[in-house]
């Protein structure tokens, strides 16, 4: 009995901070989360023109294999229609004043990387950090990192 005890407090312990840990997102987090997935469907879709309206004029992206990335990179790469598929989970928004926020979250990718046949690693960490200029969120900065296996 005492060891069920023990164990019921611990589970109740986790349930109570899993349940208060995960707060709704608010709006600016949504429309900023919704940015982030808009810049993969624009890849997929080969929609340049929103892609360019959704990056900063100075946009750099350091890739999953450790390059630096110009906008035209990206948008040569949406054109080519390299990104086949996507899926987004584990979204996280940090807002770091009111005109800078950090989304974090990981992603399965389905894409070839460089110019051999070889595939992007297919599930990778993003951090976009996205920048207000005027009325609208520009992403500034994008990194992806591939997750290892004994991660």
């Amino acid at each position: 009995m005492k060891h069920f005890a023990i164990l019921f407090c611990f589970s109740l312990a986790c349930f109570t901070q899993t349940s208060t840990s995960a707060k709704p997102l608010s709006a600016l987090d949504q429309a900023l989360v919704a940015n982030s997935k808009a810049v993969f469907e624009a890849e997929k879709t080969k929609d340049v023109d929103s892609l360019k309206r959704l990056l900063s004029d100075n946009f750099q992206q350091v890739g999953s294999e450790g390059k630096l990335h110009r906008s035209d990179d990206l948008l040569d790469d949406a054109k080519d229609g390299k990104l086949e598929d996507y899926s987004v989970y584990g979204v996280k928004v940090l807002p770091v004043n009111d005109t800078v926020a950090v989304v974090t979250y990981d992603a399965i990718i389905h894409m070839p990387e460089g110019d051999a046949p070889g595939r992007a690693p297919r599930y990778q960490h993003f951090s976009d950090l996205w920048v207000k200029q005027g009325d609208q969120w520009r992403l500034r900065f994008q990194q992806s990192t591939a997750v290892r296996h004994i991660d």
